[in-house]
């Protein structure tokens, strides 16, 4: 009989051969030998190699995070589709062919944008009650479904009224989708990685906008504008990636929160022990995590919310709730939706021409690109607390800056150049600033901070607050350009300073705390966070518990390398 001993040799051996020199096990082998030969069986499997076997698997395998990231990165098609729909429009509205066959008013312009943000609410309030009921791949897979038809009525629009409908049901699909997706990334994820794989909603996003800013310069530049296929082209593309999330979406694993909390327990473990351990459902993290789960789920069920009442009521949940409402109204008033789909118009106000305001958001798109990228590297070292705050703090300057530039030199004046070209830089480390903390960061903690039974309920008021401020930015925005012009940049210097304070105030650090130790972290921790030292309120349970199923036998090698500093 042969074993490879993980702390020995990495060598098989015989156990005789071992007896002189491992005391430990010449006392189990005196044991087995008198044992019947089930029992000496049973001893074989418990030291047997399961690093030997994990080494094998591994090089069949991805290793697990890996595997939890590129699930994560299909499932985020969802968030391309969001920020490809919110660069699209932008170019859409201001082509000339949409312009001279709608002549819209800055009324029917705003509308335009803010019928799919305003569908984006209603999809989020129905995204919360089926992704608890349908489960969260389900629930993902109604969203595109219901986005495939939104983009298939603007691109065969003939008149407002068709548009305004295909924005309106896109709409709802998309808030289905931001409203599942980061919730089910955060429940597949180590948390050790789950900053990262959360990341990828802005992240996916951002490349959405990036092909939207690239598309409508093309299809501005290459297609005459006595062609619809000006803007035609360019709404319809979004279709693709919708298509392609619809039908792939069901090969994925569900959420293993879901399954245990619907009763699937065994699917639940085995879903584990796919994303954690290459299968291994006796792997100590997997079981020790199963356990945790299992526990947390069945005191929620006795105690916590079964309504959205009981979010408002019950005193944790409220904090939780107050504090995800924060950062998604935050967001939208950093002044990045006015940005995002009003840029063409604000470029123009400064006397750049169309297709150079379609290619200069286009570099703006990549420059996000690459914050976003930054972001997904650090913000698991970095944490989430000080990034959101200096987030506000970054945008705040750069919209002083935009604001002094565009009242000294208003356009139509003589000395504008290099004031144009200031405000065009200003405008992409604006961008820089809010992709790099911002912006992932709404997605990233109200994903994270709710239990399992509150979840759905709380990201899903959580994003119906982001569409709803959404939608009014939408509205106001070319209003307000028009008639108060650079003073609507103050609103937002006064909101990022007051949101960094906000979150200086109430925000607690969550980075690599697992899921279900955030009850002890909102439970115990002051509201007020100024001093408050957080390892104060760490209780280590997951920690403890893997320990304790180590001490019990359950040796195993976790094959998914641990990221808890």
């Amino acid at each position: 009989m042969e074993v490879l001993l993980p702390h020995c040799s990495r060598t098989p051996h015989t156990l005789p051969s071992l007896l002189p020199h491992c005391p430990g096990i010449k006392k189990v082998w005196s044991i087995a030998v008198y044992s019947r030969s089930a029992a000496l069986q049973r001893f074989v499997s418990t030291i047997r190699p399961r690093r030997a076997v994990s080494k094998r698997t591994a090089k069949m395998r991805l290793p697990p995070k890996w595997y939890q990231f590129l699930v994560s990165v299909f499932a985020s098609l969802g968030s391309v589709l969001y920020g490809y729909d919110l660069g699209v429009i932008a170019g859409a509205v201001a082509s000339d062919n949409f312009v001279s066959t709608f002549n819209p008013t800055s009324a029917e312009t705003g509308a335009v944008v803010s019928v799919f943000t305003g569908g984006a609410f209603f999809g989020a309030f129905f995204a919360g009650p089926s992704g608890d009921y349908l489960g969260r791949k389900k629930t993902i897979l109604l969203g595109a479904l219901v986005f495939i038809l939104g983009g298939a009525l603007q691109t065969g629009a003939q008149s407002l009224a068709y548009l305004y409908a295909g924005r309106l049901i896109a709409g709802i699909g998309v808030g289905f989708l931001v409203m599942i997706i980061p919730l089910y990334q955060a429940e597949l994820a180590h948390p050790g990685i789950r900053g990262r794989v959360t990341a990828l909603q802005q992240f996916m996003l951002g490349v959405g906008a990036l092909v939207a800013s690239w598309v409508s310069y093309a299809t501005y530049t290459y297609i005459p504008a006595s062609s619809s296929n000006q803007w035609r082209v360019s709404l319809g593309i979004q279709i693709i990636p919708a298509g392609f999330l619809a039908m792939l979406i069901m090969l994925f694993p569900e959420s293993p929160r879901w399954l245990i909390d619907h009763g699937q327990n065994e699917l639940g473990l085995a879903t584990l022990a796919r994303l954690h351990a290459h299968g291994d459902q006796n792997d100590a993290w997997v079981r020790a995590e199963y356990d945790q789960i299992q526990d947390m789920i069945t005191f929620e069920h006795e105690h916590e919310a079964k309504s959205y009442i009981e979010l408002f009521a019950n005193k944790s949940s409220f904090r939780r709730l107050l504090l995800a409402c924060s950062i998604q109204a935050s967001v939208q008033m950093t002044g990045v939706s006015a940005i995002q789909y009003y840029s063409p118009e604000i470029f123009k106000q400064i006397g750049i021409p169309g297709s150079q305001t379609l290619k200069y958001q286009g570099i703006s798109s990549i420059i996000a690109l690459i914050a976003q990228f930054c972001c997904i590297m650090l913000i698991d070292y970095t944490g989430r607390r000080w990034a959101m705050i200096g987030g506000n703090l970054g945008n705040m300057v750069t919209f002083i800056i935009a604001t002094i530039l565009l009242a000294k030199f208003p356009p139509g004046a003589t000395n504008n150049d290099a004031a144009s070209w200031a405000f065009i830089v200003i405008t992409w480390l604006y961008n820089f600033s809010f992709s790099a903390t911002n912006g992932p960061l709404s997605w990233i903690v109200p994903a994270e901070i709710f239990d399992t039974k509150t979840r759905s309920k709380g990201v899903s008021i959580a994003t119906m607050t982001s569409f709803a401020f959404n939608t009014m930015i939408g509205q106001v925005t070319p209003i307000a350009l028009e008639n108060i012009g650079w003073k609507f940049y103050v609103v937002f210097v006064v909101c990022n300073l007051t949101n960094a304070i906000w979150f200086w105030m109430i925000q607690p650090e969550t980075k690599k705390r697992p899921l279900e130790e955030m009850n002890y972290l909102f439970t115990n921790a002051p509201w007020f966070v100024p001093g408050m030292n957080m390892k104060d309120y760490e209780n280590h349970d997951l920690q403890h518990r893997v320990e304790e199923v180590q001490r019990k036998g359950s040796t195993v090698s976790h094959v998914e390398v641990e990221d808890q500093d």
